[in-house]
């Protein structure tokens, strides 16, 4: 008689709405226990749990400031000792605040750089020290990743333009850093980059807008928000992937926009 596979649970940041809502769920209807990381929005995590327990069985709510690296460092410890495992994180939460490079300061970059690049490094760090530990009683180290860190990035990486200054410089620090943590993290933990493009309007973007902005990519569409938890998905379960960003845009980074979509 073969026994079933073990339950796998998965850390999802920023995941009480929006983007990290569909990203959990979307893995929640794949079997996955759903930790919801959120900083502020209890009610629409505890909606999300609910949501996710419809699908998975188990989901719970974890609050904590990505920008307080002792928040950041006792987050992963914490949804452990509830699940007992985890074997995913998704580094989904993300400071989106408009700056220039006439308004750049230490601070702006300093608050990006924190919950948009540290946060998910450190993350990544305890992932890894816990599959180690996870490693069986005989010390034997398996050539099979033991777990995996999906990055959610930018195409404006891509396709840059100088809005929103820090804030695609601590994206870019986190590519770089998807890099590196592949190399020094293998074959335990695989490290994998996943960039949207144009995905879910904004208060700075009109219906009309939106839908505008939206279409204009060669495919004539962006990712939608189905599509950008398909391929967190895919990044997932590929244990062929690791070191690299899976574009998820439409096209959109071979185009070149002088400014951000919600400034066109």
């Amino acid at each position: 008689m073969s026994l079933a596979p073990p339950t796998r649970t998965v850390l999802v940041t920023g995941a009480a709405k929006r983007l990290g809502r569909e990203i959990a769920l979307a893995l929640a209807k794949d079997g996955w226990q759903v930790a919801v990381h959120y900083r502020s929005a209890l009610e629409d995590a505890q909606k999300t749990v609910a949501d996710c327990v419809r699908w998975a069985g188990a989901s719970a709510a974890f609050c904590a400031d990505l920008t307080d690296e002792a928040a950041v460092r006792n987050l992963l410890p914490e949804v452990i000792r509830h699940f007992g495992r985890v074997d995913a994180v998704v580094n989904n939460a993300a400071t989106f605040e408009h700056d220039t490079t006439a308004s750049f300061s230490f601070a702006a970059l300093d608050k990006h750089l924190h919950s948009n690049t540290g946060a998910a490094i450190i993350l990544t760090q305890a992932l890894y020290q816990h599959v180690q530990e996870c490693v069986g009683s005989d010390g034997v180290q398996t050539q099979t990743p033991l777990g995996v860190v999906v990055n959610l990035l930018d195409q404006k990486l891509w396709n840059q333009n100088p809005d929103f200054f820090s804030y695609t410089l601590s994206k870019a620090a986190l590519e770089a850093a998807t890099t590196m943590l592949a190399m020094a993290l293998s074959p335990q933990l695989r490290v994998v980059g996943v960039a949207p493009g144009l995905t879910l309007t904004s208060h700075l973007l009109s219906p009309e807008k939106f839908e505008a902005l939206h279409r204009l990519s060669p495919l004539g569409r962006s990712s939608t928000a189905a599509d950008v938890a398909a391929t967190v998905k895919f990044a997932i379960d590929n244990a062929s992937i690791t070191g690299t960003t899976l574009l998820v845009d439409g096209g959109q980074h071979l185009m070149k926009f002088e400014r951000d979509f919600s400034l066109l």
